[in-house]
């Protein structure tokens, strides 16, 4: 998906390529998604809940109450309710306001999980509701209630429209992009730190110009890099291929987007 620029092409203003690649409305294809294989890793054992892969890893009672935990940016408190031998309900909340819910619950079989979740962006007030599909990898932990274990996600079942929706708009040397959650930032493509805005997790992003079809946006959270985003957009201007980065798992997903406003796009070619 690379590709080597000549000289001529690298003589195109910056200008240009934001007006005429990515200018508009794009909205994430489900179908296309690819998520890392990389599994969550959880055990709820003796009235304990740990995750040890979450970022940060976090122990807590699994008793329904509110227990504290530090290191992330998007909940200083986390409830684990039991709901049956097959269901958990975990609760993450930021100064008392409620930023997550995760309704967790393992097949008769014990062999995948359907997770429903629902998250509240801080720069929106409408919910994300989505739905994912997971599978167990490996054996499940003796003694332990059923959602103990390693799961992946096979798919996103569904998720709602503001979650895959967010919009890039030309600015001279730089990118403005907006999010149907609230995030947003203004940058350059000069390879400084610019701020990010609406999400606790990512402070500020830097832009990269790759070529004269592809960028890369690399997030920071307190000037630590967290993580980073290629796109890449189609000859016809009409999608973007994302990869996705999570430097803190080490993670990397393939998302595909597609222009909303086709008009745009054939306007643009």
């Amino acid at each position: 998906m690379k590709k080597v620029l000549g000289i001529m092409l690298m003589m195109l203003p910056l200008a240009a390529f934001g007006q005429s690649a990515f200018n508009g409305t794009w909205k994430i294809d489900l179908n296309k998604l690819q998520m890392d294989p990389k599994p969550q890793v959880y055990e709820l054992k003796d009235g304990m809940f740990t995750c040890s892969t979450c970022t940060p890893k976090y122990s807590i009672k699994a008793d329904g109450t509110d227990q504290p935990v530090t290191g992330d940016p998007y909940a200083d408190s986390i409830s684990v309710s039991v709901l049956n031998p097959n269901t958990i309900e975990l609760v993450g909340k930021k100064d008392g306001k409620t930023t997550f819910k995760s309704t967790d619950e393992v097949s008769a079989d014990g062999r995948t999980v359907t997770r429903k979740y629902e998250g509240h962006p801080e720069g929106s007030d409408q919910a994300v509701m989505a739905t994912g599909l997971y599978s167990r990898v490996g054996a499940p932990v003796a003694g332990g209630h059923a959602i103990s274990g390693s799961w992946k996600v096979d798919k996103w079942e569904s998720v709602s429209d503001n979650a895959l929706t967010f919009t890039y708009t030309a600015s001279g040397n730089g990118l403005n992009f907006q999010a149907s959650t609230g995030e947003n930032y203004s940058a350059k493509f000069d390879g400084k730190d610019y701020p990010f805005h609406g999400d606790p997790g990512t402070t500020s992003v830097v832009l990269k110009k790759i070529d004269d079809h592809t960028f890369e946006e690399t997030y920071k959270r307190n000037g630590e890099v967290t993580g980073t985003s290629r796109m890449t957009i189609s000859p016809d201007g009409r999608s973007i291929s994302l990869v996705s980065q999570d430097v803190r798992r080490g993670t990397t997903d393939h998302m595909v987007a597609e222009k909303t406003n086709k008009g745009e796009a054939m306007a643009d070619k």
